[in-house]
């Protein structure tokens, strides 16, 4: 995904070595499934997707050593389904925002997704394989979602909802109904607000480069500065889609997993939504199975 939903620098310490032990986990999975390749991949977004697809119950914990930590190891959650599925559909939703990526920035300034997209191309064949019908609904609305761009659709909300319900597609293979009803809701909603995020903070980016952007239009923002009606009305909107995930969230005990989405949901999606509409917000750079120490989180947020 994008690199918004991150951990909350307060998290307690053994909330966040649970976190890492997701993180790593999910990184051996992508390593054992598809490769050193894929597991350039991995972030805190994806990891978070892990955590949701788990079972209310910690799993086997195992101690390895790999290139982040080729001395004393790192302690990893094992290889599990619900690290398979999440691996699988991390590999997939990878590769089509990669592609995606090119479709929206022409050969040139293409050249850098195609890049990433040709590196990911075999490990997302095999996935899909895997996960035909996750892969389908992924390019489908990826598809829709270019149709509103080269149509300069106006609506927000429209533009949105593509990627909510493409994110959404990743809870249809939990078997109990009841749960991939709540699953489906929380996707659906941390969807809908990753893509009014990250389209927030490329605003001014856009508008140097007249590239599509859904605020823009729908604010009247040709030079991508916010108003402050705007900036105010936008914040409520994406405030809305946290409480919607929250109210799913509280319809599921998610077991051990429960402290971290709730500082997650409660506190760091929040936190992340005004930092990049303040103008503050720093993406945190991917170094493989190791989280930044607490201190350099602190700064980021």
């Amino acid at each position: 995904m994008f690199g918004y939903v991150i951990p909350p620098q307060d998290l307690p310490e053994e909330e966040m070595n649970r976190f890492r032990r997701a993180y790593c986990g999910l990184c051996h999975t992508l390593g054992r499934r598809y490769g050193p390749r894929a597991q350039m991949i991995l972030n805190y977004d994806f990891t978070y997707l892990a955590i949701l697809l788990s079972d209310p119950e910690e799993g086997e914990r195992r101690r390895g050593r790999c290139v982040v930590h080729p001395r004393h190891g790192q302690e990893y959650l094992a290889p599990c389904a619900a690290l398979e599925l999440a691996a699988d559909e991390s590999v997939i939703l990878a590769y089509w925002q990669l592609w995606d990526g090119v479709e929206d920035h022409g050969w040139l300034r293409g050249l850098k997704y195609r890049g990433g997209s040709a590196f990911l191309e075999s490990a997302c064949r095999k996935a899909a394989q895997v996960r035909p019908d996750f892969d389908r609904s992924t390019r489908c609305q990826l598809e829709q979602l270019a149709v509103l761009e080269r149509e300069n659709c106006p609506s927000m909300d429209r533009a949105a909802d593509t990627f909510a319900v493409l994110l959404q597609g990743a809870a249809r293979q939990i078997e109990n109904p009841v749960r991939r009803r709540v699953l489906e809701q929380m996707l659906y909603h941390l969807g809908r607000w990753v893509y009014l995020v990250d389209a927030a903070e490329d605003l001014k980016k856009d508008a140097a480069s007249a590239n599509y952007n859904p605020i823009s239009l729908r604010y009247g923002l040709p030079d991508g500065q916010w108003t402050s009606e705007a900036k105010q009305a936008f914040a409520a909107t994406l405030d809305q889609s946290v409480y919607q995930m929250a109210a799913a969230f509280e319809l599921w005990d998610f077991g051990v997993w429960t402290p971290i989405l709730r500082e997650t949901i409660y506190s760091g999606l929040f936190r992340v939504g005004k930092a990049v509409l303040d103008g503050t917000f720093r993406r945190r750079r991917n170094k493989g199975s190791s989280l930044p120490e607490r201190e350099t989180q602190e700064r980021s947020t």
